[in-house]
């Protein structure tokens, strides 16, 4: 068996780690396998997501932006990762553009580099129409917090039924939010996480986020990833969080949003 010598580059955005890979020749094998093996933290490079630079595919955009996460499955959106990406095309010199037009698999996106290591990103708006998550909210029980609509989602606890309450939003990739009076514990966030991320209530699996509110300009978030576990930041998981406290009344339109990562 041959052996193929990928150049790589590895970034992160406030600890959400990524490795990026330029497939402007297409050239890579962007099979399941391939990205688990790049992703694992042991023996491979290690990554919560492997970006991939591609041709777009319709003229007038600059370039394809294509997201992996850890376990191999190709997802729609990722905010570091954006940023990451732009900051990555530019420092290469693939464009002289410092804001650039990225087709993903949620639509088009317009990345500005405002300077080195700094990156301003349009998500475009939040979706909280449940089938449009993808959701499915038949029979739950509801209650209208301000303007969002949250859900009561039943979970199987430690051998016991228990539910939350949770909004549901899309940034492109599904996002599920719940509200905690103080920071969860490491103990809340890997039970309930993983039992979220795979409800059958979400047929494309969700990013689950804890939001607690220390002012209504400041929150704290962890994020727990679909195919990648708890991430030390979350681009998109941020942007849902914040939309769903304004929403409902407890956070301000402009928030700085504390991750483990930054």
């Amino acid at each position: 068996m041959s052996h193929q010598h990928i150049p790589f580059t590895k970034m992160h955005g406030a600890g959400n780690d990524f490795v990026v890979l330029d497939n402007r020749q297409g050239l890579l094998p962007l099979t399941v396998d391939f990205v688990q093996r790049l992703a694992h933290r042991n023996f491979g490079v290690g990554a919560d997501q492997v970006l991939v630079v591609e041709q777009p595919d319709h003229a007038g955009n600059d370039f394809k932006y294509r997201i992996f996460n850890a376990d191999g499955q190709e997802v729609q959106q990722c905010g570091n990762g954006a940023r990451c990406f732009a900051q990555y095309v530019v420092e290469k010199g693939l464009t002289p553009k410092t804001a650039i037009q990225v087709e993903t698999l949620a639509g088009v996106i317009t990345p500005t580099v405002k300077r080195p290591g700094w990156v301003q990103v349009n998500m475009g708006p939040a979706e909280f129409t449940p089938v449009k998550v993808p959701f499915n909210s038949e029979g739950l029980n509801q209650r209208q917090v301000g303007s969002l609509t949250q859900f009561e989602l039943p979970l199987d606890l430690n051998d016991k039924r228990q539910t939350v309450w949770v909004a549901v939003a899309s940034m492109g990739n599904p996002h599920v939010v719940l509200l905690s009076d103080q920071p969860p514990s490491d103990e809340w966030v890997n039970t309930v996480g993983p039992l979220l991320e795979a409800h059958p209530r979400f047929p494309q699996r969700v990013n689950v986020g804890f939001l607690s509110i220390i002012e209504r300009d400041r929150a704290k978030l962890r994020v727990y990833e679909r195919g990648s576990g708890e991430t030390l930041a979350c681009g998109t998981g941020a942007c849902a969080a914040v939309v769903a406290g304004i929403r409902q009344g407890w956070l301000d339109h402009k928030v700085d949003v504390q991750t483990h990562g930054g």
